[in-house]
């Protein structure tokens, strides 16, 4: 069974940076990750995930402030989240697709907070 962690939300100031990290045990296929968030009474929103021709996309609202990477050996992605905004603020999620059997996992979400 695939296992999707998250770890690196938290409170930041307007303006601030954070670093959120996910970590996968048990794929067996070929895979893309990436992260979504939600706010409550709202529909979850694309991040950025990789794509798999080895590329990367971003949500509109992410684009230049945001950078996806990621580390196949472990597997893992990361997120790094510079000048944040009070509307960045969400639950994270880290998805994973094995994308050859159409399977989705999600993590538990970590929760992003902008104020000051």
């Amino acid at each position: 069974q695939v296992q999707v962690v998250e770890s690196g939300g938290g409170l930041v100031q307007p303006g601030g940076s954070l670093r959120l990290s996910c970590t996968a045990s048990g794929i067996s296929s070929l895979y893309v990750m990436g992260w979504y968030r939600q706010v409550p009474g709202q529909a979850r929103e694309f991040v950025a995930a990789t794509v798999s021709d080895g590329s990367i996309r971003y949500g509109d609202s992410v684009k230049g402030r945001f950078t996806l990477s990621g580390d196949n050996a472990k597997p893992a992605v990361y997120l790094q989240m510079n000048s944040l905004k009070p509307e960045d603020t969400a639950v994270y999620y880290c998805q994973v697709h094995e994308y050859y059997k159409g399977s989705v996992y999600w993590g538990q979400g970590t929760q992003v907070t902008v104020s000051s």
